[in-house]
């Protein structure tokens, strides 16, 4: 039984000073050496007076006074913590990295997280949206570590970014290609050919590189990404996926463009 702190307060309040903002419930039954009902009506307590909020079964979040009024603090606060104690490798990607690279006009509103098998399941409540999505595997070489008030989070590097964008999830095509025309100033053409090499979706990389070339016209990365499809099997595919409009069909790239991109930007 732990005898450092005789309340869930104080200990939530010894978090706090170390830097963190969330805690596992082991963490709190080591410390303090509760369980069972007392535990749970200790949680319940602080969760009223709105100190703590659930993330997931077994992890809180620990609300300071300037997140308050939301009742729920950044994923990017707690995210690290969480994949620790779920004993997880991960990286933010997709739209969450991307706006912290600054391509975006506003943080989304929902966050995206990479992780690997078996799959998650996604956070969803009225304050907060955690959308997990399952790769195989990836290199280390692609991810940034990024700095927060709470310490470090795994970011996907800008290149991966990009390529994950078009891979995962169903979203919109004109939505992608204005965050990829910011995102591309964080791109550096070697990264972009080591990214892309070892990228396992080739139609991705196809897509990225005709939206470089012949939407965004940046000479330098389309090279880059022509560099890495070298060696790869290439087939023609449709630039927006999963519909059957047939247009014109892009020889550099095999991209059967079957849609009109409109920028937000």
């Amino acid at each position: 039984m732990g005898t450092q702190f005789l309340t869930l307060e104080g200990l939530v309040s010894d978090i706090r000073a170390k830097g963190r903002y969330s805690f596992g419930l082991d963490e709190v039954k080591q410390q303090l050496g509760l369980s069972g009902n007392a535990l749970n009506q200790t949680l319940f307590r602080l969760k009223n007076k709105n100190k703590i909020t659930p993330i997931r079964r077994g992890f809180f979040a620990i609300i300071t006074p300037e997140y308050s009024r939301q009742g729920m603090i950044p994923p990017n606060l707690f995210i690290d913590d969480l994949m620790l104690t779920l004993e997880k490798k991960y990286y933010v990607g997709l739209f969450s990295a991307a706006a912290l690279f600054g391509a975006g006009h506003q943080q989304p509103m929902e966050y995206y997280v990479i992780t690997e098998k078996p799959a998650l399941r996604d956070i969803r409540n009225q304050k907060l949206t955690v959308n997990f999505y399952v790769k195989q595997d990836w290199s280390e070489n692609d991810i940034i570590q990024m700095k927060t008030d709470a310490g470090y989070i795994n970011v996907s590097s800008p290149e991966l970014t990009a390529l994950d964008l078009l891979t995962y999830g169903n979203f919109g095509i004109n939505r992608v290609f204005t965050i990829l025309e910011e995102l591309i100033e964080e791109m550096k053409p070697s990264d972009l050919t080591r990214v892309a090499r070892n990228y396992s979706v080739t139609s991705s990389i196809q897509r990225l590189g005709y939206l470089i070339d012949k939407e965004i016209g940046n000479e330098k990365l389309a090279v880059a990404v022509k560099r890495a499809l070298k060696d790869k099997k290439i087939q023609t595919v449709q630039l927006l996926k999963h519909v059957r409009n047939k247009g014109i069909t892009d020889p550099d790239w095999k991209i059967n463009i079957n849609t009109e991109l409109e920028s937000d930007l």
